[in-house]
């Protein structure tokens, strides 16, 4: 009686493990879980449409959908990695990756991407994704940050209106804002919430680097150095802030979400934001309401600008590395990725997508912001290990507490480099 129970129950396992193994149906199908971050309507959208026609042409690997947040987007990898359950094709933002990379949770997709695909996406981009010797994302939208302004209060002040080819100078920048201030109007309003990248990003224009890395490897030892060309940026937000006053220290602790009831209401001239907030403005402007993109100050180093593009990997435990990364070729070819970049209003990497008309439009500032795609770069973080306990341990307090005046730029400087090299070594051999 009980030989023919072992059996069955031998024979039951192997089949839950034949279900469980890898993604793959009992019919021999492949699935692949894809989890998409995508959040605005548009974005999402697009994705799901995407996902649905793969699906329709691909009947042996099909890819589940699978809802992801940017809010806890970091936690939830660390957990499902540890745990056995990445999803197969994994979206994420390119200053995310270094400790995933580095920690063996990314496959190296080297050998693994199409010659279209390299070769479509610009070398500077591909650095935001290289740790070491291997690629561990594939960059795919990325955004600027420009000056979202009140056209009609910008004219009526008759400052000059910046363009791509003559934009403003920090110093410029600073005096405008001056001149649009008074009367409890401010000419800027700078959400600060998360002060570290946007600092960060806008200072490489005056040659702001920050992070040091000795030798030429990529593995070097990496020390925060906060000199001269990285404290124009901060001193200027600063300065506005605290001396000028035309800047209001009520916005240094919010999203850029809530700075615009005020932006539509006339109390700021102009607002510091992701290119990707134009969908927001152009829903929720009232009507009659003119407003226009900007590019950002320029300084030492022109319009140079980090960024941390957002990416596609793939887990190092995913058994189908190479559907996976058909599938990724397929939501990254030239018209899909224009779609992508359309739904979440961003630039897409690809040339051959960068250069589609529908991108080059002077509606919603389109034409301004692809102005700006050949002088981004990647964000002076993306490859520092350590770099999120850095920047929530010590450099946001860091710099929240300088912008408000609660100290001044000598402890800022102390903070970030005795206090940020504590940690950053750490990380390091």
């Amino acid at each position: 009686m009980r030989t023919p129970l072992t059996a069955v129950v031998v024979a039951l396992l192997l089949l839950l493990a034949g279900c469980s193994s890898g993604g793959t149906d009992t019919g021999g199908r492949i699935t692949l879980r894809f989890q998409s971050l995508a959040w605005q309507q548009e974005s999402v959208a697009a994705n799901k449409e995407l996902v649905k026609e793969w699906n329709a042409a691909h009947p042996d690997v099909r890819v589940e959908y699978v809802q992801g947040s940017w809010d806890s987007v970091h936690d939830q990898l660390l957990t499902s990695f540890e745990g056995g359950e990445a999803p197969d094709v994994i979206h994420d933002a390119s200053d995310d990756l270094a400790d995933f990379a580095y920690g063996g949770y990314l496959a190296d997709l080297t050998g693994l991407l199409s010659a279209r695909l390299k070769s479509d996406i610009p070398r500077r981009t591909w650095e935001t994704a290289t740790f070491g010797d291997g690629i561990y994302g594939v960059p795919f939208l990325q955004e600027p940050r420009v000056l979202i302004a009140d056209t009609a209060r910008l004219r009526r002040a008759g400052v000059r209106m910046p363009t791509p080819a003559r934009p403003w100078s920090w110093a410029e920048f600073r005096q405008v804002t001056k001149r649009l201030s008074g009367d409890g109007k401010y000419g800027v309003a700078w959400p600060l919430k998360e002060p570290v990248s946007a600092t960060l990003n806008l200072s490489l224009s005056a040659g702001g680097r920050l992070f040091h890395r000795d030798g030429t490897g990529g593995d070097g030892k990496v020390t925060v150095r906060f000199d001269a060309a990285d404290q124009v940026v901060p001193r200027t937000v600063h300065d506005q802030v605290g001396t000028d006053h035309s800047a209001p220290a009520s916005t240094l602790g919010s999203g850029g979400s809530d700075t615009l009831p005020g932006f539509f209401g006339g109390k700021y001239a102009m607002v510091p934001l992701g290119f990707s907030y134009r969908q927001q403005i152009a829903q929720q402007a009232p009507k009659g309401f003119q407003w226009t993109v900007l590019p950002a100050p320029a300084g030492a180093d022109g319009l140079t600008q980090g960024v941390s593009p957002q990416t596609l990997s793939i887990a190092a435990d995913s058994p189908h590395k190479r559907e996976a990364a058909a599938f990724v070729d397929f939501l990254l070819r030239p018209r899909n990725m224009v779609r992508l970049a359309l739904g979440d209003w961003m630039l897409p990497t690809g040339t051959r997508a960068l250069a589609d008309p529908a991108l080059h439009t002077r509606k919603d500032g389109w034409a301004t912001g692809t102005a700006l795609a050949a002088h981004l770069s990647p964000a002076p973080a993306q490859s520092v290990r350590g770099y999120p306990e850095w920047k929530d341990k010590v450099a946001t307090p860091a710099f929240q507490e300088y912008y408000s005046g609660a100290i001044g730029l000598a402890e800022l400087r102390h903070r970030l480099e005795k206090d940020g090299n504590l940690v950053l070594a750490r990380y390091q051999r």
